[in-house]
């Protein structure tokens, strides 16, 4: 993203009340920063007011089969809004150092064996999910 296209996201949010306070409450994750909170706020609206299946799938880390007959293939992610992936993929790689939660999930799943590109979109989908429960429900709090 453009330095002046992150400029009018921060302009904007300081000039909106309403999307300052979500910002505020996205950053009381670790591993979520002012950059994904700006982005996530203005890229992805509808955040907080949407189910967390369908939350994944607008960013793009909803796994998606390869099914055919009998023919099991291996399941991938596509399609969504890439921006939000971008600064997310960001926000994962920051979360897996410093959230003892998601840190603690992404080497479980490493330990049985997944390669780390797919344990970090695997943390993406729950950052994802965790964000759109922290708007949706105003009393959700963080595990400690």
């Amino acid at each position: 993203m453009s330095f002046e296209r992150s400029l009018m996201i921060t302009q904007h949010i300081a000039a909106n009340p309403e999307m300052q306070k979500k910002i505020d409450r996205l950053k009381l994750v670790k591993g979520v920063g002012d950059q994904t909170a700006n982005v996530v706020v203005a890229y992805l609206p509808e955040l907080g007011e949407i189910e967390d299946q369908q939350a994944a799938a607008l960013v793009g880390v909803a796994p998606y089969n390869n099914d055919s007959g009998k023919h099991a293939g291996h399941r991938s992610i596509r399609g969504g809004r890439h921006e939000i992936r971008s600064v997310l993929y960001m926000a994962a790689v920051s979360a897996v150092r410093s959230n003892p939660i998601l840190s603690v999930f992404y080497h479980r799943l490493l330990k049985q064996g997944k390669p780390p590109k797919v344990a970090l979109v695997a943390v993406m989908r729950k950052l994802i999910i965790l964000l759109n429960r922290l708007l949706k429900n105003p009393n959700f709090s963080l595990a400690s």
